[in-house]
């Protein structure tokens, strides 16, 4: 039987995991290697080894009603989208509002997580820690790894011919704090994620000049929608899923180019994606068009050399007399502290887990990797839900196939990833439909027949609505009291 659970880090998901765990009635122990809670959202001076890194100005993408705890709604004083410090505040909240800190060692590294010898009877495994230079060993009946995926930059310097002989000064996009030492300088950012447009942005209010390059293109949405509402609270409705999954591909692909072009045509702006129709994760950024139109960021392809202090693109352009190039070119997730590697990456040295969680081959069912999936929801409400299903996989309530189902599972998976996002090594996914399998599996999802039946105002703003967390806590077991008056309010807490 399950009841200690060894929690790695204490971001966003591993909050979730140590409440969760403490909800089910077992023993969490959390291990955070810095001195503070919220991981990716905690603000340092400077990029610190092993730990996720951010920019000073960094905004969520995700509005506060789809973005929270779903027991646990943000302050109605609170704007719809949070500035980092806000958002690291109401982690604090959160984890005082449910006793969690007390189930958190601090300034502790995992260093080795192996199976004890008996795995294969008991499912226990051995978790090696370091603190102030000792080291420890304990053994627990179930790790749940929620160290996050933006830690390990990804810096393929290889891909771009004459780098080390440029003469200007080049880093990974983690290394950037705030814009004023760059002022006057000539700036190329590469790569158009969140990040790149983002500090190529805020980068063009000082810098002489900032040439943004894209090997792919990307669609730009603004955080502001229809009528000055958040976006996701008029997209991400299960309305919505519900006719892009049943429309015709050709219907549907139209459908969603059009709407990405709504506010301006891209191939105007040097944006186009490469891939018109992939449902790749857009970039968000209120500013990058007008910044565009102005002149002071100029969009360019790929960078083909550099060349001492100029840069040659794909397209023949040459650029003289760049000062900085600064890579925004992702992270890669790795897990440093796993002493057999085939655990989570079984094949192909890719990520295979059954459901995002679950490593499949594992003899008994007690690991689970949480907040390893992208979607357009948002994390928050997303590793809660992780969290719930993998409990329920540790206590036995919910039974995992057999290995076999499982691969065939994460295949065909793997096949609509190909089919949607281009790309099989990402680990996007659609959100409603990804959050509906975990809380059908676990008894959770709102069954929309009652509550036509039984609750009509409730059941039209579940279907029409915003899908917000607070629907998964609605019903079924770990339901919250406050979840319907919260769907129901929560169009007063945005306008507010």
């Amino acid at each position: 039987m399950v009841q200690r659970v060894a929690v790695v880090g204490a971001g966003v998901s591993g909050l979730a995991a140590i409440k969760c765990c403490l909800e089910e009635g077992l023993e969490p122990t959390c291990f955070e290697r810095s001195e503070d809670i919220g991981g990716l959202w905690r603000y340092a001076d400077r990029a610190e080894e092993g730990r996720a890194s951010i920019y000073r100005t960094v905004f969520t993408n995700s509005c506060k009603e789809m973005m929270c705890y779903p027991d646990f709604p943000f302050p109605d004083d609170h704007p719809n989208y949070m500035h980092n410090t806000r958002l690291q505040h109401y982690l604090c909240k959160y984890a005082e509002h449910f006793d969690l800190l007390q189930h958190i060692r601090f300034k502790t590294l995992v260093t080795k997580v192996k199976k004890s010898p008996d795995f294969s009877v008991k499912g226990q495994w051995e978790v090696v820690t370091q603190r102030d230079g000792k080291e420890e060993t304990e053994v627990f009946d179930a790790v749940m790894v929620c160290s996050g995926h933006h830690v390990y930059p990804n810096l393929p310097l290889d891909d771009f011919p004459g780098i080390h002989k440029f003469k200007g000064c080049y880093f990974h996009s983690r290394e950037y704090k705030e814009p004023e030492k760059f002022r006057g300088k000539k700036v190329v950012v590469i790569g158009l994620g969140n990040s790149g447009s983002d500090i190529a942005v805020e980068l063009s209010t000082v810098a002489s000049q900032v040439y943004l390059s894209s090997r792919s293109g990307s669609w730009v949405m603004s955080r502001v929608w229809d009528n000055g509402y958040p976006w996701d609270m008029l997209v991400i409705t299960r309305f919505r899923t519900w006719l892009g999954n049943i429309l015709p591909r050709a219907l549907s692909d139209w459908l969603y180019v059009r709407g990405m072009n709504r506010f301006f045509k891209h191939e105007n702006f040097g944006l186009m994606p490469l891939d018109r129709t992939s449902r790749k994760e857009p970039v968000f950024n209120d500013d990058l068009p007008s910044r565009i139109a102005c002149g002071v960021v100029v969009m360019k392809p790929n960078v083909k050399e550099f060349r001492g202090t100029s840069v040659l693109f794909q397209d023949g352009t040459v650029q003289d007399d760049v000062d900085v190039v600064i890579f925004a070119t992702g992270y890669s997730y790795s897990y440093p502290f796993m002493e057999d590697h085939s655990i989570i990456k079984s094949r192909d040295n890719q990520v295979t887990l059954y459901k995002g969680i679950t490593p499949p081959q594992l003899e008994k069912p007690t690991m689970a990797v949480i907040g390893l999936v992208q979607s357009l929801g948002a994390i928050i409400p997303t590793a809660d839900l992780q969290c719930r299903w993998a409990i329920k996989v540790f206590q036995g309530q919910y039974t995992l196939p057999p290995v076999s189902e499982m691969m065939d599972d994460i295949d065909e998976k793997m096949g609509k990833k190909l089919n949607w996002y281009g790309s099989s090594t990402t680990l996007q996914t659609d959100y409603i439909t990804y959050m509906d399998e975990l809380a059908s599996a676990i008894g959770v999802k709102p069954n929309m027949l009652k509550l036509l039946l039984t609750d009509p105002q409730l059941a039209l703003e579940v279907i029409f609505g915003p899908c917000t967390p607070y629907q998964f806590r609605l019903m079924g077991p770990g339901k919250w009291s406050g979840a319907r008056k919260a769907i129901l309010t929560q169009w007063d807490r945005t306008l507010r």
